[in-house]
């Protein structure tokens, strides 16, 4: 396995060691877990795909792309939303 240098900021840095310490884990252990979990614009496309594929098949349901642009648009708007819960502010729409 080979090493890889990241630079991030010291807040981001120190933020990420307070995760893995209170995980239990190391740093590397950590990254790993993250990159694990984030998936590239190909494999979320992928799924996307699976998905219609299933409602469709299963129960009929035929989602279009404009569905799936609101749906997008909605998930996007939830997830600033938690953000800004979470952090104190107001959401950035």
């Amino acid at each position: 396995m080979s090493d890889v240098m990241i630079r991030v900021p010291a807040e981001v840095r120190d933020q990420l060691a307070a995760v893995a310490e209170a995980r239990g884990t190391s740093l590397r252990a950590l990254m790993q877990d993250i990159a694990a979990q984030t998936l590239t614009p190909e494999q979320i496309k992928e799924r996307a795909d699976r998905t219609r594929a299933l409602l469709a098949e299963r129960f009929g349901h035929y989602v279009s792309d404009e569905e799936s642009a609101e749906m997008r648009r909605k998930m996007r708007e939830a997830a600033a939303a938690h953000r800004a819960a979470s952090s104190g502010t107001e959401p950035n729409p």
